[in-house]
């Protein structure tokens, strides 16, 4: 009788220990974990930005750009952040991105500055609150930028 009473509570300890384990992993499985990849900024940092400055005192204020580019007469430098969501073992998706674009004049110095992101599914500057107009003057570097978002890639990268 002894021991049916032992065995009756190991497995009733048993078991309550397998529901814990259990509970622990599912719960594991359900938070996501959010990932930013490439420059973060506040607005102050993109208020910093003046037209007249210096291509060397943006890439001080803002640091290094993501890629360049020469539009018309003058340059361009792109900061791109994105943030991707993972849940347990599945590939990440990208929730959003932002490109942070300024524009340099043939003289070297600011002449605008934009932040492009996405809004119900267009490009969108949320700083001048416009789109790129079609055929404007950089509507190509940003259709590349903005390629996949939101599109499932099934293996990897591509």
């Amino acid at each position: 009788m002894k021991k049916n009473g032992i065995n009756l509570r190991f497995r009733a300890t048993a078991v309550m220990l397998s529901a814990v384990a259990c509970t622990a992993v599912l719960a594991g499985c359900g938070a996501a974990t959010i990932t930013k990849h490439g420059q973060q900024f506040r607005e102050t940092d993109l208020q910093a930005i003046q037209p007249g400055m210096s291509q060397d005192q943006v890439r001080t204020a803002l640091g290094t750009p993501a890629t360049t580019a020469v539009i018309g007469d003058g340059r361009a430098y792109y900061y791109i952040s994105s943030t991707d969501t993972q849940k347990a073992f599945f590939l990440p998706s990208e929730q959003d991105r932002q490109v942070v674009a300024v524009y340099f004049n043939q003289g070297g110095t600011v002449d605008s500055i934009a932040n492009y992101g996405l809004k119900d599914g267009k490009v969108f500057d949320f700083i001048s609150r416009t789109t790129p107009a079609p055929g404007g003057k950089d509507e190509g570097v940003l259709k590349a930028l903005f390629r996949n978002l939101g599109k499932q890639q099934l293996f990897g990268n591509g």
